[in-house]
């Protein structure tokens, strides 16, 4: 068994430290040891250093150091260095010069613009609030009617509890009651990084959001906050622009009678609007020399009797709203005549810095007076600092402590200024952690801990329930400077569990364990039979070294005097007896105090007896006078003494020779000694060891003969330390690890095994077991999930423990993840099949590994894996399946504590493709003819279905296609047909047949192939009068496979031959050209479009037309003129309809007459020609009224009338406005709609 954990002491008196270094450097670490003469060993990465080209390893005494030459990236990792049992581990990190140069220089530019910004600036009076925020949100600037997000990040990962967040417009305005449609308040939380992200979103900004914003997080005793700015700019005035729409209110719930009109908006748009007008341009001069107008100082200053009329001359036509905003405007607080600039409403500062509070005033010269609570702030040493820098009044607070969080006054005359300052605790920290315990019931406990600060406060739980001092004083708390110790006074079982310390600014945790006393004995005392004036030895070895004994002789303790001694060191208790007498016999017990058990052995002492022999005797060796046979054993623990006392006889006294083999052993070295005395020859071996084992003879010879006897050794050791153990396989707070027996038992058989644990980063190991556990596999428990650990074991024998083996591989407990869910099958054939599932729904602490697929036939046992190693995906195909079997299938998910339990089909699947009637699915988009241009690629998908694999066949116009133009692709699920450069010979109808055994299906698509078209023919000057030329000719012949939209006819001069265009888009084959200049000959072409575009070449005018200058006067015919005037008459009513509330509606007619009529819509018999929720539109006769969005008050009596100069005509309709979901509870009857069309013929 080992000794008990002691506090080490390290072997070190200056340790290395990390270091960073730059490519190409030389690095030195440098160390000294307690001792000169100590042996020490560098690693890298757990491998041993060597001196060499690379590394350059002294020693000096007890001064150690490692030079590492031309520093590389590969070389920055992790060192140690070892002396004895300390290990002290440090890092080398490397950079690269360019970032090491790069950052220097950015260091020093940035030390530069700080000193310059503090000599330029003014004395802060601002403390920047840091601790809380990862990420702060930052000034914004944005359009009227955009969005915009401002974004907080929290770590939450040193908090004790979720953050609150506030959002503040302006000092103390919270906006989480504002928000809305306008305004919208969002919450993320990241698990993995702990951070949580606060966002606030702007919609659709006006003007009045523009101004200074706040945002407060706080948990518990933690505070911060930070200040930004929103910029909202005007957007530019849209002709039409309708003024109605500035005075809607906004509001939530979208009434009209909700919300607050924003007059500054209103005007500015209002004055963009009349800029754009023809009498503002017109009158642009007289503007210029006017200074704009605030509407707002004019109604102040007016009569209430006048508000209608300028309200009325600036438009503004919500008088409520005006009345309410001229209300809070007189309310404003009159300004302050004594400062032109107060305090802040609260400031706040972390513990132990200086604050700087700051007004300033109108007048320089007045005095001004601070109040801390009430009470006038002395000038008296150096807590308080008051300045004063022209019109600016300075309070300096120096080494800001909780007494001074407190409200602060400033007095200027009558006039006053309050604020807050709150003072900031730093978060307390944990520097040294706990470490997790076991103990023996009864023992005294102390869990320690370290924390940043002095005097803080701590918070201990046990099982998450807080300790306290109670009456029984089961828990004392100690503090001593910033160590926290919790004690606990005689531990019992019921202690056991998780202790926790927690502070504002972290926590730690520790396992303490509690085991029962069991005293073990590692070696008894034995029987002893000596001779007189001979030395007895009573000796014992116990499990534990602070156990105390009591040593009895026939029931009568043992008192030391000067024969007697009673020794105690460690484990091992004596008791020797010197010069033994005969009244020293009897039986000795030792008891051990505190447990109910003894130790007993015998002292027997050996009489020597002289009988007269004659003087030729020959010799004899009596072993049988010490209880043993001649070819007896004798068993000696290593490391003790080999005494062998052999009486023997004979006259004369006989010679004694040693010998262990064939070899004569003499006292060749210190640790062998050999003497005969009379009666007795004494062989001894000094700190036995495993060579010393053997048979040993001793021959004993005289003149009348000689005698030899022998004597077996067995000499017995600790077993060797076990193989490193394994881990098998971990749980959630388990995991079961295995290691091989140790190569040597030390002669005694292996009685058992000891494990230990210690997490990873601690240095602690804790005892998992008292009792020697006799398997080599062991299953450990009580861990922490998540948490990395080590094992290692201890070998235990009769004669002791062995040395501890090498420390486990570290592993991590977790728990497998559940069993994935949604297994199900998502195709079949003859052979194989597909499954998919999703993954588990608990993951837990560790990566998922992958997925495991097994198959067994249905009735059997034999589950057989469908591939080798786990896949990542959630779905797999298996194939070369029997067909026609019924198979069973299962997934188990696996991370690093193993497969989760499986899960299956609800039934075994039958291995049998199942029959699917092919179906083509033609997209929509090619439902119609396909339009593509010369040249132009053509990929065409079609979708299918069907099983086993259709056979595809594709044809164009009942022909095959013609593979060295066309490209067919098929696969399972689609066919694709491909052409690279199209041409005009592709066009035609295309089909493709699907066909399983005696089913088919069939689609066909129509491609056109569309180029330019060719010129027009036979371009004519059929006439030419005045400044007039009539032109005639004849389509192209190639309208390039579609429709001739148009042409386009251009004119020339002869003498300058620059081309002009006369008509773009002019669909007949004949026209005028008018404007022509007299005097001028002109030639004329003409170009065909279609919806490619123009054709390549135009068609020339054969001959020219001259405009003949002014020589004659025209004469037009006369003729009477036609009276082509009609009254208006609707040729489309308008049709009831019932629609769905929240959709857009639209009523239809169509209307004639000459001239056009002026057309007004109606509703309900009121004029809503100028509504804003209506839209109208007229083309080509045909009349629409869009209803947006209506509501059910939107139902009505809809009319639409047409007024000319020759009369007017109305029609009208009803419009039924039902709920979602609803059906109209009325259809029109044919008869309303016949009525409807006879009123409007």
């Amino acid at each position: 068994m080992p000794e008990p954990v002691k506090k080490t002491v390290s072997a070190f008196a200056k340790k290395p430290k990390t270091q960073v270094a730059e490519e190409g450097a030389t690095v030195v670490f440098e160390t000294e040891t307690e001792k000169p003469d100590a042996k020490v060993r560098w690693q890298s990465n757990t491998k041993d250093l060597a001196s060499g080209d690379k590394y350059m390893i002294k020693a000096d005494g007890n001064k150690h150091s490692l030079t590492i030459q031309a520093v590389t990236k590969e070389d920055g990792t992790a060192y140690a260095v070892i002396a004895g049992g300390s290990k002290v581990k440090f890092d080398l990190k490397v950079k690269e010069k360019e970032v090491m140069e790069e950052v220097k220089l950015e260091v020093k530019e940035e030390v530069k613009k700080e000193v310059k910004k503090e000599e330029s600036q003014a004395p802060d009076t601002k403390t920047d609030l840091t601790g809380l925020f990862t990420e702060k949100p930052q000034s914004g600037e944005v359009a009227v009617g955009e969005n915009i997000n401002f974004v907080a990040k929290v770590n939450a990962a040193s908090l004790l509890k979720k953050p609150t967040i506030k959002w503040f417009k302006g000092k103390w305005m919270d906006l989480a009651s504002k928000s809305g449609k306008s305004l919208q308040l969002k919450e993320l939380y990241d698990r993995n990084s702990k951070v949580y992200t606060f966002e606030m979103q702007i919609i659709a900004a006006k003007p009045s959001f523009a101004g200074a914003y706040r945002c407060e997080v706080s948990s518990r005793d933690k505070f911060d906050s930070c200040n930004f700015d929103l910029t909202v700019h005007e957007a530019r005035a849209v002709e039409g622009f309708d003024i109605r729409a500035a005075f809607r209110r906004t509001s939530v719930d979208g009434s009209e009678e909700a919300g607050e009109l924003d007059f500054s908006a209103l005007l500015k748009k209002r004055d963009s609007f009349f800029k754009g007008s023809p009498g503002h341009r017109a009158s642009k001069s007289q503007v210029k020399s006017e200074p704009d107008e605030d509407v707002w100082e004019i109604l102040q200053k007016a009569k209430a009797s006048e508000y209608e009329k300028i309200a009325f001359q600036y438009g503004i036509t919500d008088l409520r709203g005006m009345l309410k905003r001229l209300k809070k405007m007189k309310k404003e607080e009159k300004k302050s005549e004594a400062f032109l600039k107060k305090l802040d409403p609260a400031y706040q500062v972390e513990k132990g810095h200086k604050m700087k509070l700051c007004i300033e005033v109108a007048n320089e010269d007045v005095d001004v007076k601070w109040l801390k609570n009430g009470q006038e702030i002395q000038s008296t040493g150096s807590k308080y600092i008051f300045e004063s820098v022209g019109n600016k009044r300075y309070l300096t607070i120096n080494h800001c402590s909780l007494s001074d969080d407190a409200t602060y006054t400033c007095v200027v005359g009558d006039e006053k200024c309050t604020t807050e300052l709150f003072v900031k605790e730093p978060p307390v920290t944990i520097t040294s952690n706990l470490e997790d315990q076991m103990v023996m019931k009864g023992e005294r406990v102390e869990l320690e801990c370290e924390v940043s600060e002095e005097g803080a406060t701590v918070k201990w739980e046990k099982d998450g329930v807080e300790l306290t001092r109670d009456e029984s004083f089961k828990y004392r708390f100690k503090k001593d400077g910033r160590k926290h110790v919790l004690i606990i006074n005689e531990a019992t079982k019921e202690d056991c569990g998780h202790y926790t310390v927690k502070t504002n600014g972290g926590e730690s945790m520790a396992e303490l364990m509690v085991s029962e006393k069991e005293l073990e004995v590692y070696q008894n005392i034995a029987d002893l039979t000596v001779k007189a004036k001979d030395e007895a030895v009573f000796k014992c070895e116990v499990s534990d070294e602070t156990v105390k004994g009591i040593w009895y002789k026939n029931g009568v303790e043992v008192k030391a005097d000067a024969r007697t001694h009673i020794t105690h060191i460690g484990r091992i208790h004596k008791l020797t007896i010197d010069d033994v007498k005969p009244e020293d016999q009897g039986d000795y017990t030792f008891v051990p105090e505190g447990y109910a058990f003894n130790l007993s052995a015998k002292l027997n002492f050996l009489e020597v007896k002289i009988d007269y022999v004659p003087r030729q005797d020959p010799p004899k060796i009596h072993l049988d006078c010490m209880g043993h046979t001649a070819d007896s054993t004798i068993v000696v623990v290593a490391g003790n003494k080999l005494r062998l006392d052999v009486p023997i006889t004979g006259d004369p006294a006989p010679t004694v020779i040693w010998t262990k083999g064939e070899k004569v052993m003499t006292e060749g070295d210190g640790r062998l000694h050999v003497e005969s005395t009379k009666g007795h020859c004494i062989f001894t071996i000094e700190g036995a060891d495993k060579q010393d084992e053997g048979l040993y003879s001793v021959i004993v010879r005289n003149p009348a003969g000689e005698d030899k006897a022998d004597i077996n050794v067995k000499v017995v050791d600790a077993p060797d330390p076990p193989s490193a153990p394994r881990i098998l396989s971990v749980g959630e707070d388990s995991c079961v690890v295995q290691w091989d027996p140790p190569k040597s038992d030390g002669g005694n058989p292996i009685i058992g095994y000891v494990l230990e644990r210690k997490k990873k980063k601690s240095y602690r190991w804790m005892r998992l077991n008292f009792d020697p556990y006799t398997d080599t596999t062991y299953e450990a428990k009580r861990m922490i999930e998540g948490v990395e650990y080590e094992m290692r074991v201890y070998a235990v024998n009769a004669i002791g423990m062995s040395r501890h083996s090498a420390a486990s591989q570290p592993f991590i407990p977790v728990a497998p993840t559940s069993e994935p869910v949604g297994l199900c099958v998502d195709d079949i054939s003859d052979t194989t099949v597909s499954l998919k599932w999703r993954t588990p729904e608990h993951l837990g602490s560790s990566e998922l590994d992958g997925y495991g697929v097994e198959y067994c036939k249905e009735g059997s046992d034999e589950w057989v894996p469908a591939f080798e190693g786990l896949t990542e995906r959630t779905s797999v195909i298996i194939r070369d399946l029997p067909t026609g079997e019924k198979m069973q299938f299962r997934v188990r998910a696996y991370n690093m504590a193993g497969p989760s339990a499986p899960t299956s089909l609800a039934q075994a699947v039958t291995i049998r493709e199942i029959m699917q009637k092919p179906k083509i699915w033609i997209p929509r988009n090619l439902r119609q003819t396909l339009i593509k241009k010369v040249e132009e690629t053509i990929n065409l998908v079609i979708p299918f279905q069907g099983k086993p694999r259709p056979v595809i066949t594709w044809s164009k116009d009942g022909e095959p296609l013609n593979p060295k133009q066309v490209s067919i692709r098929n696969s399972d699920t689609d066919t694709i047909l491909f052409i690279r450069k199209s041409e005009r010979k592709d066009s035609g109808k295309y089909e493709v047949k699907l066909q399983i055994e005696n089913v088919e299906d069939t689609a066909s698509i129509s491609i056109q192939i569309v180029d330019l078209p060719g010129s027009p023919e036979k371009l004519k000057i059929m006439d030419v009068w005045g400044f007039n030329v009539a032109l005639e000719w004849k389509p192209p012949k190639d309208n390039g496979n579609c429709e001739i939209t148009g042409y386009m006819v251009q004119k020339a001069d002869k003498k300058t031959m620059e081309w002009y265009t006369v008509y773009e888009l002019y669909r007949r084959t004949n026209c005028v050209v008018a404007d022509l200049i007299m005097g001028n000959e002109y030639i004329f072409r003409i170009y065909a479009v279609n919806m490619v575009g123009l054709s390549l070449e135009p068609c020339f005018s054969a001959d020219s037309a001259y405009i003949q200058k002014t020589g004659f006067e025209y004469k037009p015919p006369t003729y009477k003129e036609h009276d082509f005037s009609e009254a208006p008459k609707f040729t489309h009513p308008l049709v009831s309809r019932s629609v769905i509330a929240g959709y857009n509606a639209t009523l239809s007619c169509s209307v004639r007459g000459i001239p056009k009529p002026k057309v007004t819509w109606y509703k309900n018999k009121m004029d809503i020609s100028n509504e804003a929720k209506y839209r109208m539109f007229s083309k080509q006769g045909v009349l629409t009224l869009e209803i947006r969005k209506p509501c059910s008050f939107d139902g009505g009596v809809y009319m639409c009338k047409a007024v000319n100069a020759s009369g007017e005509d109305a029609v009208e309709c009803k419009l039924e406005i039902r709920p979602p979901g609803t059906f109209p509870q009325a259809q029109i009857t044919k008869e309303e709609r016949d009525k409807q069309m006879n009123k409007a013929d």
